[in-house]
């Protein structure tokens, strides 16, 4: 048994003993009659029995005294009201002669609260205040000084991020709050003045000499790069630190760390409807395409947890998917059943087999090259992949009788200037067109870059700095959005949920970031300085390459939006004729040369784009049809 449940009982019941005393001394005003003390020491006993028990029934006992609370409080109230409750009742059956009158009932209550209360308070005050300021004297220079801190927030999280750091944690010492909205500014928190988030953070570190500043993991990524910028310019540290929602009732102690890129990306929380996409994917079988990439294995991962009835992983990479295999045979999967097929999309043959023998359901392709400046070298490969591969798996989807089918398309389809971007605009037509004859229902989900996938400007960002420079930055100028993988692909599947067949869901990215100040906060977070440890270098646009990235064309500005942060696009009319010649043209050209194909796949995608800007004569296609 441990030795706080072993003295804590002998000390309560010395207070129940004190407080019962000086509830007769104070009712008599300290002039006990003689009789009355013959009374008190008759029922000593029972007075100390009844609390004693109350306590056993209630565990107040083992209620830890450190982290007192004012819930704490609450039940030290109540369990000496229902001990005096006991008490008036037990005087019923008392002698006469020994009965205990209801004011001293009345005034041990209320000394009883003070003292058990008292004593919680003292001893959480000893763990939290001195026992760590003797326990850094008594050891002396070897003890680390604690930091001086700033948590940015004064809001119920903060407080109880600065609660949990004050039980538990001695390497920070709070000196300050700054509430962003100054609604608490010249407040007090403990012994922590709160500022304004309108006052320069460099007065308000120099004024509580402050050495860092704590962010809670839940702040806006652009509020975020904000204050790192302000700190660098301050030499403060920057942490981030767990927010209330990671820690256990504030009981544990918190690990700081470094802030990172996703931090300085991260957005506001997304509302998802996870019973809608509960709903259309439980129990369901799903094939998920480019199942080893980027996407398509955080798609597996969140598909696995909505229970499927069985998800199939198919991917041309005999590695990536060996990769995924020894992944998920870790992880418990509800009665899934997984299926992994190597297998390249190309191949109409075997995507028939695999559709015939799994009969999936849904299909979220996200099987793409998405490299462009290898693309714009490649053509051939690029067209016959994102093209006709995805029209290969298109036309198993609608010959099997998939109930939906959602392709993974990218900003750069919006007027695109590359290969890539041209390909995937193919795509989205090609998309469309089907959707108006197939009882499938065809959605489109687009979206901008996702951070650390495969080949994007993170990663290359972070291996130029382990290799000690510089970074190479194609524009000063140019800005892309971004987005969390994880985020990404839940609000593709949101979108699968709610999305309508021959549409486009186009997901909210926020506010686009300049790649120069991505870079120059990388290298900040890598605890270095910009130019006297890593330099930037301007390397000019890549072929197929421009300044910004664009989400919407001119018909899909006006898009409905159908979620907090998925718009859905009433795109023009397509001809299913149009595109069917389209890819007569495009299989020609490819058979000719890499030129023939690039200059090709240009003339259609200007065909595309014109019908999407409503400056071409081609309206030739029923309306959309609508989902079920």
């Amino acid at each position: 048994m441990p030795f706080r449940q072993l003295i804590i009982p002998p000390i309560y019941i010395i207070l129940y003993g004190f407080t019962y005393l000086l509830a007769y001394s104070l009712r008599f005003d300290f002039e006990v009659p003689s009789e009355v003390w013959g009374r008190f020491l008759a029922t000593f006993p029972l007075v100390i029995a009844t609390k004693s028990l109350v306590n056993l029934l209630t565990r107040q006992w083992r209620r830890k005294h450190r982290y007192t609370s004012l819930v704490d409080v609450i039940y030290v109230t109540g369990d000496a009201f229902f001990a005096a409750t006991l008490l008036l009742a037990i005087n019923a059956f008392l002698p006469s002669g020994i009965v205990i009158p209801r004011s001293i009932v009345l005034i041990d209550l209320m000394l009883t609260v003070l003292a058990i209360a008292g004593l919680r308070s003292m001893i959480r005050s000893y763990c939290e205040v001195i026992h760590p300021k003797l326990h850094r004297r008594l050891g002396g220079m070897s003890q680390l000084t604690p930091r001086r801190a700033l948590i940015y927030g004064a809001d119920a999280s903060a407080v109880a991020i600065f609660r949990a750091l004050k039980s538990g944690n001695e390497e920070y010492r709070i000196c300050g709050f700054i509430d962003p909205e100054g609604f608490s500014q010249s407040s007090i928190i403990g012994e922590a003045e709160v500022f304004s988030g309108q006052i320069d953070l460099a007065k308000i570190a120099k004024k509580v000499r402050a050495e860092m500043l704590l962010i809670p993991a839940s702040t806006p990524g652009r509020i975020v790069r904000e204050l790192l910028v302000q700190c660098d310019d301050q030499h403060l540290l920057a942490h981030v630190i767990p927010g209330v929602d990671e820690i256990v009732n504030g009981r544990i102690r918190l690990a700081t760390r470094e802030v990172t890129i996703s931090d300085l990306l991260r957005r506001e929380p997304t509302k998802l409807d996870f019973e809608s996409m509960r709903s259309y994917i439980s129990r369901r079988r799903v094939l998920v395409t480019g199942a080893a990439g980027s996407i398509g294995s955080e798609l597996c991962r969140q598909i696995l947890a909505l229970n499927p009835e069985s998800l199939i992983l198919l991917d041309q990479s005999e590695p990536g998917i060996f990769a995924m295999e020894q992944e998920f045979q870790t992880r418990t999967t509800g009665g899934t059943r997984l299926v992994y097929e190597i297998a390249d999309m190309r191949d109409q043959p075997t995507l028939e087999q695999i559709f015939d023998t799994y009969k999936p359901q849904l299909v979220f392709h996200a099987a793409a090259y998405k490299h462009v400046p290898l693309m714009e070298a490649n053509p051939q490969e690029a067209i016959r992949n994102n093209i006709f591969g995805t029209k290969a798996l298109v036309d198993a989807a609608d010959q099997f009788g998939v109930d939906r089918f959602v392709l993974i398309s990218t900003d750069k389809a919006v007027r695109p200037t590359n290969i890539m971007g041209s390909t995937k605009l193919f795509a989205e037509k090609y998309l469309q067109a089907t959707a108006q004859k197939s009882k499938t229902e065809f959605m489109t989900v687009r979206f901008g870059n996702v951070l650390n996938s495969a080949g994007s400007v993170v990663p290359t960002f972070r291996r130029q700095i382990l290799e000690g420079g510089p970074i190479t930055v194609t524009h000063p100028e140019m800005v892309r959005f971004f987005m969390t993988i994880p985020e990404a692909v839940q609000l593709v599947l949101q979108a699968g949920a709610i999305g309508q067949t021959g549409g486009v869901m186009i997901l909210d990215m926020g506010d686009p970031v300049k790649i120069l100040d991505l870079a120059r906060d990388m290298i900040y977070l890598s605890g270095l300085k910009y130019p006297d440890d890593i330099d930037i270098v301007f390397t000019g646009l890549r072929p197929g390459e421009k300044l910004y990235e664009e989400l919407f064309y001119e018909s899909e500005v006006s898009a409905e939006k159908i979620h907090e942060k998925i718009f859905m696009a009433h795109r023009a009319p397509i001809s299913p004729r149009l595109v069917k010649e389209a890819l007569a043209r495009l299989q020609s050209a490819v058979e000719l040369s890499r030129e023939a194909a690039a200059a090709t796949l240009r003339e259609i995608t200007a065909e595309f784009v014109a019908i999407d800007e409503g400056t071409s004569s081609e309206h030739i296609s029923q309306p959309t049809r609508k989902a079920a």
